[in-house]
């Protein structure tokens, strides 16, 4: 495979990869603390039988979203900020760069502040030792994003069976300490939190991984692989993650995996657990910050700008990013989703499911159409009172299907009328 990992042309066929490694890869990615934490905020918020309903409609709805990019990813090779090049012009692109390469930036900062805060206490290691780790390891989680495809590959291949074991087991032993499943169904909710801001959290725990997961499934050798992979980690892996965690605050109190082991008595699995979920999301989150930068600046120094996002995430990390992970969830719930919706409606409505080569075309500076729908669609998605996510995609397919039909009915009359 190229060393470069294509971030600035598409993918060829040589490159492809097969479902086994897509699959460890994706998984590896969205098997993440802070969605536990997310899932811990529903847990103390809902019935055992409503959070079932939440975490399946919610990752549900992330899955099928995820998929339907990740299919238009493997037709055309491209990654999400490059097809935004075809949707919001050469210059306005840029706008889908920041906003992306953002918010990976704000996941890098909170999974190393977490991953340093966390070893402090469990070693019990004074606190004055947190900042030094935190730049310790917000610059070593970035080896294998500057390796590329490959090295996320290897580390998942390993790290995703022992990490699913590890759940496992103390999923097991969780159900055994509350007396059984009918005990889960008993107990009742300690704060309140309506549907819609619940799957809000859900879906923006990782629509902004969802909406880059196409930096590899473009991989894929096939639409099933890319779509099966795609659902294998959105749908159950996050899923899995939002059930974890939602679990563990029901039964312990405690919503990370790591606390609920150590709360089991499981200190080396708790501490293996903790390096290998942490280090198998932070790589990707980089490695998408990367690709984003590599866009928005036109360069194909893939490593060089990795390392600078990794420092910029470590700088965030120390000064305490830590703090707002809620906010920042909705936050993303609403802003990244009228993207992929953007993507979409272009793909399909504009170029009828099939792009033209990157190196083939003239691109306008500025797609009007494109920065419109994703404009209203935002501000949509920021009022609805129901679902944001879900408004912000269906928004901005409606909005710039419209938008796109117009202007080729006001292209063909001026051209009847020559």
């Amino acid at each position: 495979m190229n060393q470069s990992d294509y971030p600035l042309t598409e993918v060829p066929l040589k490159a492809r990869r097969g479902l086994l490694p897509m699959t460890f890869l994706l998984l590896g990615f969205t098997f993440f603390t802070a969605t536990m934490w997310a899932g811990g905020t529903l847990g103390k918020a809902f019935s055992f039988s409503e959070l079932i309903l939440v975490v399946f409609v919610g990752n549900l709805l992330l899955g099928v979203y995820a998929s339907l990019l990740a299919f238009i990813a493997f037709k055309s090779g491209l990654n999400s900020v490059l097809m935004g090049r075809f949707c919001f012009g050469e210059i306005g692109s840029k706008l889908a760069d920041f906003i992306l390469g953002f918010t990976q930036i704000g996941w890098y900062a909170w999974g190393t502040a977490t991953l340093a805060i966390v070893l402090v206490k469990v070693t019990g290691l004074p606190e004055v030792w947190q900042t030094p780790l935190m730049v310790l390891f917000g610059m070593a989680f970035c080896i294998t994003a500057m390796i590329g495809f490959k090295g996320m590959e290897i580390l998942s291949r390993i790290s995703v069976p022992l990490m699913l074991l590890f759940i496992l087991i103390s999923l097991y032993t969780g159900l055994v300490d509350v007396g059984g499943v009918a005990n889960l169904f008993g107990m009742t909710p300690s704060t309140q939190l309506n549907i819609t801001a619940a799957m809000t959290i859900v879906i923006g725990t990782f629509v902004s991984g969802a909406t880059q997961a196409t930096n590899w499934s473009r991989f894929a050798n096939s639409s099933k692989v890319a779509i099966w992979a795609t659902m294998a980690a959105f749908f159950i892996g996050n899923g899995l993650m939002v059930f974890t965690g939602a679990l563990g605050t029901l039964i312990y109190q405690q919503a990370d995996i790591v606390d609920v082991m150590l709360a089991q008595g499981f200190v080396v699995l708790a501490v293996l657990m903790l390096f290998l979920n942490i280090w198998t999301t932070q790589d990707n989150t980089i490695y998408n910050f990367a690709v984003a930068g590599c866009n928005l600046l036109r360069t194909d120094k893939r490593r060089t700008v990795t390392l600078v996002g990794a420092a910029i995430g470590t700088v965030l990390a120390v000064f305490g990013m830590y703090h707002y992970l809620i906010p920042f969830l909705v936050l993303l719930g609403t802003f990244i989703p009228p993207i992929g919706g953007v993507i979409m409606a272009d793909f399909w409505v504009r170029h009828k499911g099939q792009y033209p080569s990157l190196e083939s075309v003239t691109l306008p500076a500025f797609h009007w159409q494109g920065l419109l729908a994703y404009a209203i669609a935002s501000t949509a998605a920021y009022s609805s009172p129901i679902l944001p996510p879900i408004v912000g995609v269906i928004s901005a397919i409606s909005i710039y299907a419209v938008l796109t039909l117009i202007t080729q009915g006001q292209s063909k009359a001026a051209m009847n009328n020559q």
